[in-house]
């Protein structure tokens, strides 16, 4: 198989992903190889730290309730870095303000050009700087609100009313939001939804098991959608 480089470095963001197969439930081609998942490091003055134990927990619950063979940790990459594109999968998270360079921007946009897929979930603060970095990333492809009929919703557990509401943060709806590019969902975003609280260890924020199971169910909907596209 040919792999084109760009930068110096993969195009393909799954370069290593190549043993693919037909999973009995649901009917989706998925990656099965040694993939990792990784958080993303930015700057602005977020936390884009917090919760650690969020990512490996989903990796866990997905191990066990799917044919998926998870990896056991997340690692950490900044966003200007060209080892984005090992990942076919990036989490992004935060209180507070994001802010990417020039130069990030054009690695973070080529990453997900080329197959690459950004979740990001705000833990209540970081939402007009986000919207502001993803529309300077993508000027010409606004943030959309995904409908329920989406395969997001579906894909794997099914969510018919959309967006589960895990963490209160205004008492507004929660709301799920995606960059597509040529058919491809390469960013969702959840605003007033905040899975990833539940997926960290339980006594953190303590939120009650339905709760922590919905996010959990919520959360393997997005790896599924990332590596079946």
């Amino acid at each position: 198989m040919m792999i084109k480089k760009c930068k110096g470095y993969n195009r393909l963001v799954w370069a290593s992903l190549l043993l693919v197969f037909l999973l009995p439930e649901p009917q989706y081609a998925i990656a099965q190889a040694n993939f990792k998942v990784a958080r993303l490091k930015y700057s602005g003055g977020g936390d884009w730290y917090n919760d650690p134990s969020a990512i490996p927990n989903l990796m866990a619950y997905i191990r066990t309730n799917t044919s998926l063979q998870t990896p056991e940790t997340e690692d950490i990459v900044d966003v200007g870095s060209s080892k984005l594109f090992n990942y076919p999968f990036v989490f992004l998270t935060g209180h507070g303000r994001i802010r990417f360079s020039d130069e990030e921007r054009d690695n973070l946009r080529t990453y997900l050009k080329s197959g690459g897929f950004l979740y990001a979930d705000d833990d209540y603060g970081m939402d007009k700087s986000f919207r502001d970095e993803m529309k300077a990333l993508f000027p010409n492809n606004p943030i959309q609100e995904l409908p329920l009929s989406h395969e997001l919703y579906s894909i794997y557990f099914a969510f018919p009313d959309g967006l589960p509401k895990i963490h209160e943060h205004d008492n507004k709806p929660p709301a799920g939001y995606a960059i597509i590019h040529k058919g491809r969902v390469v960013v969702v975003y959840t605003y007033e939804s905040n899975p990833s609280d539940a997926w960290a260890d339980s006594e953190i924020h303590k939120e009650p098991p339905e709760k922590r199971d919905e996010a959990f169910r919520f959360g393997t909907n997005l790896l599924w959608l990332a590596l079946s596209q």
